[in-house]
């Protein structure tokens, strides 16, 4: 029987899957890198979450097939080791985009409307809250979508309901998918932040995105304007982010997601009234998860079947001489 290693959590769906492929769960005790490295031992394969997978934990596994990725983002896994050592990595794209595109919306909502201070505020009896309160309408607002794949052009529909009007920029989409969309596509990142009472980061982390939001791109934003990021903690400078809204140069900050996650002990964002924060939750939508670990655990029956999966993310690992389609399941 094949065995995998369910790093993180994933819903009983997809666990109810690999059981009935004749795989066998293990679920992992923790997922600090030495658990993970002892959980390892005498697996074909692996489901991890954005606890990622390193090459340590690869070498533990000799016997290693595929390593399934919960979500779209693979950068927590070592792709160049995996790869190396003829592993397929797969992973899930699509079936959040709706989740991650509501949560930036709520992260907005809650920032425009006060929605947490506004609570506190009713549980200790202060409605005269109502008199100081901030609150905004979006009506009318600009909303910047910085990336505009499936989860930026998700976040710009629901913009647009709310009657706002909505600009984009992209590095690799075509104008008529702007077109489509019924957004302004803008000429640069400049320009967005410049025009934008809402700026949403719709970007994979890489080389290329990371940082990309640092002092300059916050010392061009408007004074009041809401930065909202759903995407990758590494897009943010986060010490620059944060001297921002200590010193009210930008309206407030809506973040579900880190540069290390749990937020840090003592990180400045967390003692900030004007920052409303989750704990990278934005595709964990009950609907979200069941997709999401159904796609994922029916790729690792395919690839352990020796049939290619549809989201292989590094094809020269593909076919190997663990792939060779003998197997049946």
């Amino acid at each position: 029987m094949f065995r995998c290693l369910i790093v993180q959590p994933i819903h009983p769906a997809g666990v109810d899957l690999l059981a009935g492929a004749g795989i066998e769960p293990v679920h992992a005790p923790a997922y600090d890198a030495a658990s993970i490295f002892a959980a390892m031992q005498g697996m074909d394969a692996v489901i991890t979450r954005d606890a990622g997978l390193a090459a340590p934990a690869m070498s533990a596994a000799p016997h290693l097939r595929v390593i399934g990725v919960h979500g779209i983002g693979t950068d927590p896994v070592d792709i160049e080791e995996a790869t190396r050592r003829g592993v397929c990595v797969v992973n899930t794209p699509g079936t959040n985009v709706r989740a991650v595109a509501e949560q930036a919306l709520a992260l907005t909502l809650a920032l425009a409307k006060s929605v947490p201070a506004a609570d506190a505020a009713a549980r200790r009896g202060d409605f005269g809250f109502k008199y100081r309160a901030p609150l905004r309408e979006l009506a009318g607002a600009t909303f910047g979508v910085v990336g505009f794949g499936n989860i930026g052009r998700a976040t710009a529909e629901l913009a647009g309901a709310f009657g706002m009007r909505v600009v984009g920029v992209s590095r690799s989409q075509p104008d008529d998918v702007f077109v489509t969309a019924g957004v302004t596509r803008l000429a640069s990142l400049d320009e967005l932040l410049a025009v934008s009472d809402v700026v949403s980061l719709h970007l994979p982390s890489s080389p290329a995105t990371r940082g990309v939001i640092g002092a300059r791109e916050l010392g061009r934003m408007k004074p009041g304007a809401l930065l909202i990021n759903t995407s990758r903690g590494a897009l943010i400078d986060e010490d620059a982010l944060a001297a921002a809204l200590a010193e009210r140069r930008i309206g407030g900050a809506g973040l579900d997601v880190f540069v290390r996650e749990p937020l840090p002990t003592g990180s400045p964002l967390a003692g900030l009234d004007n920052v409303v924060l989750s704990p990278h939750i934005a595709g964990s939508a009950v609907e979200a998860l069941e997709r999401t670990a159904r796609l994922v655990t029916q790729q690792v029956i395919d690839v352990l079947a020796g049939r290619r999966p549809p989201h292989l993310v590094n094809p020269q690992s593909w076919p190997s001489p663990t792939q060779a389609g003998e197997v049946r399941l």
